[in-house]
């Protein structure tokens, strides 16, 4: 099948399209994938295994509808198995492309070739542009472009900070700055990250989550028909290229520079970078929807069908990559090394990590290969691993994710402590073992507190401060008639819902959001912080506002000023667990002293100072945690008392620990600033009287 020639007003171009086979220039190895800049050109490398022809068509600016020139591979002397490889002289950085493919189209086969189609090159290292609608039909998707990794580290490596002393900071990077609010000269960019690094020094986090940050349609989202945009990027089509939307400027390639810009400066602060990477579906979705890559380069390889040709949807989004088909395998190693090596990634958070475990026909596998190679692979060896260990057909695998490298986000963590801190009767021993480090899930598996990354929100589902304010999700602003989104967020609004003037409503939310903020930083394994709680930032009611950019998923950084006590307190509560291993053990508590005589190094108690029934319900607890078994000087006995019922509780101290000179930490009762002592240096508690815990509140001790 011949590729249908591209047509222009323009006579002299129009010669230049003519599908005549063009000579190979040069010869070279054809590997690796991509856009390879040689010595005087660049090599265009392309995996298509049905493909009966293919072409390059190069542009000259982001805005041309039509190439200025077509080049055909030669199937005799340019294809090595199924790998199309040609050079291309007196090409540079810079080259503007797309490949077409010819090939059947037969979709019930799983072939979905359009010879008229402009396809990203799956290995493109940058996008420019937007799409582009012909008088032919045909959308012309961002263009490729040929990128010169060369850049100045300055000796810049990875950070290598331990998993057990990592306090993650999930954030968007346009989101983080776009605001006028927060001044800078670079808002929603790259650039505007780098000018918020103080910011982030001071609240003390060592790590930044990036939300997604490969290449996604920002005009083509489902959301486009409601006047709205993907604002959240979970619907990748270029993997290997950061998205273009987040650039300063409008010069094509140039975020890969300010990008590297972004990470060397972060590492300089001495903060990791995460990036939250899509390897579960992408945005071509189902058979209604576009062809502009993999779909028409090898579509019954890159995506999961079943035996008609129609796609099998895990991933909730229309498709589901074949993460586990040896091609897409190679596709998915080659892009994580890419980060790490070109861009100095410190690790990622795979969304909807569980789909990475099923075979080729869709089963959930034992022992999934891909999993396994990013475990094992010693490029990743310094980087963190964190997988969403579900996805959107029924997979659950929190706990037992593959082996021990992997870290899981805990949902389990998120709803015993948002059902412990509403009140909810049973839930003072689940709010323990995640306290504890989660030793039912992890421990079985071999794996350790530091895997479990807890969190009580995410960028998915309420804030913090709407967790406390709203019991029923408020989407409309979605378009969708507030069908979309969890309607199980396990909130509270307290009496109104949304904004109020009623002091003691006011009082108790905030203190509510202080007491889930302490739990989470002072609970074994990895803390993760949404961007914003902090300040208790509002979507006001949205719990997904994956469309929505705007205020609604904007940081208000006007919040900073208005919140003070709250910022004071996460970075008294960040400090405090940097310098007290403590409440960061590499290990899960025995419940037992290390040492003869000394304390345990978890003790539990009820309110009345006696250990604890579990068998009762009850909303009060006294958590002690020994120092025993800790090689460092900094290490301190702490003691947490929380109670989560609606009225005041008395609570004795426990008689092994009262002879112990203990000193007021938090008080999340308190007012400012008396609801913690950033060095820990409160008032001495009488031992030998009660203590009154207000309801809804969580104290804590450290031995002076």
């Amino acid at each position: 099948m011949l590729l249908t020639p591209v047509m222009t007003t323009s006579p002299v171009t129009a010669g230049l399209l003519m599908p005549k086979a063009q000579p190979t220039f040069h010869f070279s190895y054809p590997l690796p994938y991509g856009a390879v800049l040689r010595d005087e050109g660049v090599q265009f490398v392309v995996y298509s295994k049905n493909a009966t022809a293919m072409r390059v068509l190069l542009y000259r600016r982001v805005t041309d509808r039509e190439p200025y020139r077509l080049i055909e591979f030669n199937p005799d002397t340019d294809r090595w198995g199924d790998i199309w490889s040609i050079f291309v002289p007196e090409l540079g950085a810079g080259t503007l492309y797309h490949f077409q493919a010819a090939g059947p189209f037969e979709p019930h086969k799983g072939h979905r070739f359009d010879p008229r189609a402009r396809l990203i090159d799956p290995y493109a290292s940058a996008l420019a542009g937007t799409y582009l609608r012909g008088d032919d039909g045909v959308v012309r998707p961002p263009k490729c472009v040929v990128v010169d990794e060369h850049f100045d580290w300055q000796g810049d490596r990875h950070l290598r900070q331990p998993l057990s002393e990592t306090i993650i900071y999930e954030m968007h990077v346009r989101g983080f700055t776009r605001s006028s609010s927060g001044g800078g000269d670079h808002p929603g960019t790259y650039l505007g990250v780098i000018d918020k690094i103080p910011y982030l020094k001071s609240l003390g986090v060592t790590a930044v989550e990036l939300m997604p940050v490969h290449e996604f349609p920002t005009e083509e989202s489902d959301g486009a028909k409601h006047g709205l945009a993907n604002y959240w990027g979970y619907d990748p089509m270029a993997f290997f290229a950061p998205h273009r939307g987040y650039m300063h400027g409008a010069k094509p390639g140039d975020q890969v520079r300010q990008f590297k810009e972004m990470v060397r400066a972060l590492h300089a602060a001495g903060i990791e970078v995460i990036l939250d990477v899509v390897f579960n579906h992408t945005a071509e979705g189902n058979e209604r929807g576009p062809t502009f890559s993999f779909k028409g380069l090898e579509n019954s390889v890159y995506y999961m069908l079943n035996g008609g040709g129609e796609y099998k949807n895990y991933s909730g989004c229309g498709n589901t990559v074949n993460s586990n088909h040896p091609i897409v395998r190679e596709m998915i190693f080659h892009c994580l090394r890419h980060w790490v090596y070109n861009y100095h990634i410190d690790g990622f958070r795979f969304d909807l990590a569980s789909i990475l475990s099923r075979d080729r026909n869709g089963d959930l596998c034992a022992n999934p290969p891909l999993v396994e190679y990013i475990a094992e692979d010693p490029m990743l060896a310094d980087t963190k691993i964190i997988a969403e260990a579900w996805d959107a057909a029924g997979a659950y695998q929190v706990g037992s994710f593959a082996s021990e490298r992997w870290a899981e986000w805990n949902g389990a963590y998120r709803d015993n402590i948002r059902r412990y801190w509403r009140g909810d009767v049973g839930m003072t021993g689940p709010m323990a073992t995640r306290l504890a480090g989660s030793s039912d899930l992890y421990q079985p598996s071999g794996k350790n507190p530091y895997h479990s990354i807890n969190f009580i929100t995410s960028h998915d589902g309420y804030s913090l401060a709407d967790l406390t304010a709203y019991e029923r999700k408020h989407n409309l602003a979605n378009g969708e008639d507030n069908r979309d989104g969890d309607n199980n967020n396990y909130s509270s609004n307290y009496g109104v819902e949304g904004p109020t003037r009623r002091l003691p409503i006011m009082t108790l939310r905030r203190r509510q959001a202080k007491n889930m903020l302490a739990t989470l930083l002072l609970s074994q394994g990895t803390p993760m912080i949404t961007s914003g709680d902090e300040v208790l930032r509002t979507q006001r009611g949205n719990n997904n506002a994956y469309c929505q950019d705007n205020p609604v998923s904007w940081f208000d950084w006007k919040q900073v000023e208005k919140n003070p006590d709250m910022m004071r307190f996460v970075q008294a509560l960040i400090a405090f667990r940097l310098r007290q291993p403590v409440v960061r053990r590499q290990t899960f508590l025995t419940g037992m002293p290390h040492k003869s005589g000394e304390l345990a190094d978890v003790s539990w108690f009820g309110a009345d100072g006696k250990p604890v029934d579990w068998s009762q319900t009850f909303h009060s607890l006294t958590c002690v945690l020994g120092d025993g078994g800790l090689d460092d000087p900094a290490a301190r006995p702490v003691m947490i008392m929380i109670h989560s019922g609606g009225s005041p509780q008395d609570f004795m101290t426990p008689i092994t620990v009262r002879d112990l000179r203990w000193r007021l930490f938090i008080d999340t009762a308190a007012e400012p600033p008396k609801e913690v002592y950033p060095d820990a240096d409160g008032p001495l508690l009488a031992t030998s009287e009660h203590v009154r815990l207000n309801h809804h509140t969580l104290r804590c001790y450290v031995v002076e």
